[in-house]
């Protein structure tokens, strides 16, 4: 087979994985090897899911990311953990905000999470290989662990933040194309 489908079937599979997982969210690889010059995968997230924020400075690439399915905010941080961005992006059968996209590309070293605003949202990520699970991503030191009742509180805490920041940045004539 020279030609690999991604159909709705597999998509709604990834997510119904997602709802089930602990996680609330669910990857799955399309490149072959870790070792792949091109990694890539698509990965399904829960609306509820807490995506601790981290950077990719010790396995210093590039993370570009493109809403398959759905809509998501991509929160940056300074190095205090305090947010710098809200940055909207979504897949084209939503409505396009104040020139927000259907992607972002995330620069080495940058504080980051993905939030997902949408059910069933799903994004492809795609970065420069091989893959070095250990040296992949580096955990904000002022973020709680996933999975744990810190991380679900941290999470309801920026999500409220963002609210008020969200509504800030879209009306603000400061905005660099959100």
């Amino acid at each position: 087979m020279t030609t690999t489908r991604f159909s709705d079937s597999y998509l709604n599979s990834l997510t119904q994985a997602a709802n089930e997982s602990p996680r609330l969210r669910q990857s799955r690889t399309i490149h072959i090897t870790p070792d792949d010059p091109c990694q890539r995968l698509f990965n399904a997230i829960d609306m509820d899911s807490y995506v601790r924020p981290h950077r990719h400075q010790q396995d210093p690439k590039v993370e570009t990311l493109f809403a398959i399915k759905g809509r998501f905010l991509l929160v940056t941080f300074n190095e205090q953990g305090e947010i710098e961005e809200v940055i909207p992006f979504h897949s084209e059968k939503y409505e396009a905000r104040n020139d927000s996209g259907v992607g972002v590309e995330i620069q080495v070293g940058t504080w980051h999470t993905i939030i997902a605003t949408e059910p069933h949202s799903i994004l492809l990520e795609v970065k420069a290989g091989p893959f070095n699970l250990e040296r992949s991503k580096e955990p904000a030191p002022w973020s709680p662990a996933e999975e744990t009742e810190e991380g679900r509180a941290y999470l309801a805490q920026l999500k409220k933040r963002i609210g008020l920041n969200y509504v800030l940045i879209l009306s603000s004539d400061k905005t660099r194309g959100l």
